[in-house]
């Protein structure tokens, strides 16, 4: 296992400040080559052998495709490892200014060279059965990911409220079965976004860095345009101490038999880091 990570130097003040006020910052050199290499071996093994939850999206025949599958860490020994020793737990920690954190799951995003498919905006909330403010994700790529292919996240979007989902491959807002259980929810404002309403956080990022944000910060990508890189990420999701669980109006993703035993409740999901030692 490689040498601890000073997060002293790394979660200033107004870094954290920026995080609370903007919904997203980005982390430079907080994993070492080790981890690096680790969860570029378990992204391999992810590719090779995926899980019935994975997806493959392109737009068309010459386009590369933009894979994704999630829950498979205690599957894959390397996102395990990843998930219980690396710095990513005590980041998530300290950024929350929670007492603890528990880890809800990984999601692993590959986009070959060459892939059309964007991401659309969204953000990652709305998505799960879990309400709370003290929640984040952290996107870690194991490439370099230039400007052109890079998260881009709206400042303070996570103060606007509750979004409901949308299907990556269709860009199409998910459907409940009642529009009375909508009332909270709104589709992403989409235009205004791409019009250049709002302020835009975006980094290019090296093996190494991170970008962690707020579950309800928007959030989306363009393909890959490199023709050279693939551009494959480990994103990871941590519960802070006021996280709790709910239902939404719709089937959550991932599914509940992929994170919980029946009933659900969060005390089944692993608690990584702690600030009381």
């Amino acid at each position: 296992m490689s040498r601890p990570t000073d997060l002293s130097t790394i979660l200033t003040p107004e870094l954290m400040k920026r995080f609370h006020e903007d919904g997203a910052v980005v982390l430079r050199g907080v994993f070492s080559t080790y981890w690096v290499e680790l969860v570029r071996r378990g992204i391999q093994r992810n590719l090779e052998k995926p899980s019935k939850y994975a997806e493959w999206l392109k737009t068309g025949e010459k386009s590369g495709v933009y894979f994704n599958d999630y829950c498979n860490w205690k599957e894959i020994p390397e996102f395990r490892e990843y998930v219980q020793n690396s710095p990513a737990a005590e980041v998530a920690g300290t950024l929350l200014r929670s007492e603890w954190v528990k880890f809800y799951h990984e999601h692993v995003l590959n986009k070959e060279p060459g892939t059309e498919k964007p991401t659309p905006w969204h953000h990652d909330q709305s998505y799960y059965p879990i309400n709370g403010d003290k929640v984040c994700s952290i996107w870690m790529p194991v490439d370099p990911v230039s400007l052109n292919n890079t998260l881009r996240l709206v400042c303070g979007s996570h103060r606007w409220g509750w979004f409901i989902p949308r299907k990556f491959a269709t860009e199409n807002d998910y459907i409940s079965s009642s529009a009375d259980d909508l009332h909270e929810y709104k589709s992403i404002p989409v235009y205004d976004i791409d019009s250049g309403k709002y302020r835009i956080l975006e980094w290019a990022v090296q093996p190494g860095d991170c970008i962690v944000f707020h579950m309800r910060t928007v959030h989306g990508a363009a393909g890959n345009s490199s023709i050279s890189y693939q551009r494959r990420v480990l994103a990871t999701r941590w519960l802070g101490d006021d996280a709790t669980l709910t239902t939404r109006p719709w089937e959550v993703s991932p599914p509940i038999e992929a994170v919980f035993e029946e009933p659900p409740c969060l005390e089944q999901l692993p608690t990584i880091w702690s600030s009381v030692k």
